[in-house]
């Protein structure tokens, strides 16, 4: 196939093709729209154009009924998300983004589970002049969202810091590697003169993704051992780091992962990453590289609910993936090398790093920062950010890590934590600690039922019965997303509930605790009552029956209660024709 020939033969390309090629590059007419002051929206086409920026158009659901009684245009808001590399950002990033959410925003950040920051109820009108102050912090909100490569993930590992401060390095050179090459965004946002040089091939705007991008998302993610707490697996690329004696050998690289589905579509579903091979550290780029052309050159550009990377590899499979990389990259992936996965969550509390200095993982439940009632996490959070000099690192699992923090800093610091009330989680559930939710309603225009703002009350209920049963102290994953989409990687939990219709659930169980497992339905359009029926015996009995050292979700599929899942392709399989 020719570079950039990617029409399929007889189908229809969507519409978000031609969108993608008539916008000059992502331009489209954005700087026109953010003008218009008759409504608080922009075009519907722009409006899909502004996912590569950074933005998606919202409007809060919670007010769509009134406000169509009183005949006025949905309360128009946006949703910016700031990419940060592995989720690092300093006390001074900190700050200004706090500043932002009060500024612009809904006094609110959230921290998402690819380690991005999101400022959500932001006016059209105020839109430009957060872009350009949180470019001033020297952050970007560039390709956070839309058809390119999103914001690289890997490990903040604070117990192995060297480790991590290399493989954060090559986190930074990925996301730089990868990002759009257009100056749309500088022009639109920053205010840069446009030029426009006719002489200009695809080649020299966009060397790599070209005039269309790529056919959807691609998501990338890199994993120290024995933490996946990336969930490597539920990547379109993963790389999972080799170490030797503590030193980094190179990665195992891992293709084809995404959560993303859609309910009554047997044709699409959650899928489990898959080894290829084994690279040396310093091919980690072009390997990249040459991964991404190949989904940008095969994958499925007229169904965009099929046009993942998982799609393009199971209709092709892994061998022939492996055949086009070899070529498309001139040498060959090696074997891949061993490696082991212990757990897929968060050390919280204070852990001494293998540099001397110390690290403080705090539980933020949800990923939601703001001031609670009698819990000033917000406020508690902005003072340590004047006084921190390392890092703020966010975690895949929502939370965040008070990274670098020296000897003579850490007294300050806990006295700030012990001031404000913040947690390391230790109070909570087991269960609680290894939850994560998304965003869902009031924001969210996929979302189907609540998410964030229901999941901590249903846990309130769940923590009842495992008193009962003893499990309090048990580590077991749990996830709950508003929709199929599955952004709180939800396929992966060993429970998880993914919204169906409003107050409606349908309810998965038997991932793995480590996140090399897919789960399984058990049952459908549940409400809150027949949640609690049908988790409360299933609980008991593995409080009773475990064996030891025995998880969870390993535990309902030798029960019998779900069939154990390693390929999407099973994933809505009847037991009869799952294949163990």
């Amino acid at each position: 196939m020719a570079k950039h020939d990617i029409t399929p033969k007889n189908k229809q390309l969507s519409d978000l093709e031609r969108i993608k090629r008539e916008s000059n590059y992502l331009r489209g007419t954005i700087a026109e729209g953010l003008e218009e002051q008759l409504t608080g929206a922009l075009s519907e086409d722009d409006n899909k154009l502004l996912k590569f920026h950074g933005s998606y158009q919202q409007d809060n659901r919670d007010l769509r009924d009134e406000r169509r009684r009183q005949k006025l245009e949905p309360d128009y808001q946006f949703m910016v998300r700031v990419r940060t590399p592995g989720g690092v950002t300093t006390p001074k990033q900190w700050l200004i983004l706090d500043h932002l959410s009060q500024k612009y925003a809904n006094g609110t950040i959230k921290l998402t589970t690819r380690q991005c920051f999101q400022m959500h109820g932001i006016l059209k009108w105020h839109l430009k002049k957060t872009f350009q102050e949180i470019n001033g912090a020297l952050l970007s909100t560039l390709a956070a969202c839309g058809d390119v490569n999103r914001n690289v993930m890997c490990s903040p590992n604070p117990y192995q810091s060297e480790v991590h401060s290399e493989v954060y390095e090559w986190a930074e050179k990925l996301d730089k590697s990868l990002a759009p090459r257009t100056r749309a965004y500088h022009e639109i946002w920053l205010d840069e003169e446009k030029v426009v040089d006719t002489r200009e091939s695809d080649e020299d705007v966009e060397p790599m993704y070209g005039p269309v991008y790529l056919p959807r998302k691609f998501k990338i993610g890199i994993a120290v051992p024995p933490s996946n707490d990336v969930d490597i697996f539920s990547h379109d690329l993963g790389f999972i780091a080799i170490l030797e004696d503590g030193q980094l050998q190179g990665f195992n690289v891992v293709v084809g992962g995404g959560m993303g589905m859609t309910h009554g579509n047997i044709d699409t579903y959650p899928q489990i990453g898959r080894v290829a091979g084994f690279i040396p550290a310093h091919k980690m780029v072009e390997v990249a590289e040459k991964v991404i052309t190949i989904q940008r050159d095969y994958g499925n550009r007229s169904d965009r609910k099929n046009a993942r990377f998982k799609y393009t590899i199971d209709a092709r499979g892994l061998d022939w993936f492996k055949d086009e990389l070899n070529e498309r990259l001139g040498w060959q992936l090696e074997e891949a090398r061993p490696y082991h996965f212990d757990h897929n969550g968060d050390r919280y509390g204070w852990l001494e790093g293998s540099n001397g200095m110390w690290h403080l993982n705090l539980f933020i439940q949800n990923g939601r920062v703001k001031d609670f009632k009698d819990y000033p996490l917000m406020t508690g959070l902005r003072e340590i950010a004047k006084v921190h000099t390392g890092e703020f690192r966010l975690t895949p699992n929502q939370n965040i890590i008070i990274a670098n923090v020296t000897s003579e800093k850490k007294p300050e610091i806990e006295a700030l934590v012990k001031k404000y009330g913040l947690t390391e989680g230790k109070q909570y559930s087991a269960l609680r600690r290894n939850s994560m939710a998304c965003v869902a309603l009031p924001t969210c225009g996929l979302a189907m039922a609540e998410s964030e703002r229901y999941l901590p009350s249903l846990l309130d209920k769940i923590e009842v019965i495992l008193d009962e049963a003893g499990l309090r102290d048990e580590e077991i994953v749990i996830r709950m997303s508003g929709c199929p989409n599955g952004c709180s990687r939800p396929a992966l939990a060993e429970i998880a509930f993914i919204g169906k219709a409003p107050g409606k659930y349908n309810l998965y169980l038997g991932g793995g605790f480590s996140g090399e497992r897919l789960n399984k339905l058990y049952r459908e359009n549940l409400g809150e009552e027949e949640i609690l029926n049908e988790l409360r015996p299933i609980l008991l009995h593995y409080a009773k029956e475990r064996q030891e050292g025995e998880h969870f979700g390993d535990f309902v599929i030798r029960a019998g209660y779900v069939e154990e899942v390693h390929s999407g392709l099973d994933f809505h399989k009847k037991k009869s024709e799952v294949l163990i």
